[in-house]
């Protein structure tokens, strides 16, 4: 169940409420709601850190890419050399 609008402080707001009131009957609720709103806080920050980790990863192999090719591009490079005409071509 999804609430608009609605933060793990509000449902924490609501369980001090009971405490103060005594009344429990709908504590049981708010501690469901609470615990499923940690755990897609859990799961969030686990994508994140997957995520930072795929792409820290790929950075690094992009790096030796261009570490390579501009070593290669140091490297001197020779001029493509003209066709040879055989013995007694014109031109």
């Amino acid at each position: 169940m999804s609430y608009v609008n609605r933060t793990m402080c509000d449902v924490l707001r609501e369980m001090r409420k009971c405490l103060k009131t005594n009344n429990f009957s709908y504590l049981g609720g708010l501690i469901e709601e609470a615990q499923s709103m940690g755990n897609r806080m859990e799961a969030g920050l686990e994508n994140n850190s997957s995520r930072r980790y795929k792409l820290k990863m790929k950075i690094t192999k992009l790096k030796a890419e261009v570490k390579d090719l501009k070593r290669a591009s140091d490297e001197p490079v020779e001029a493509p050399q003209p066709p040879r005409r055989g013995f007694g071509a014109k031109g």
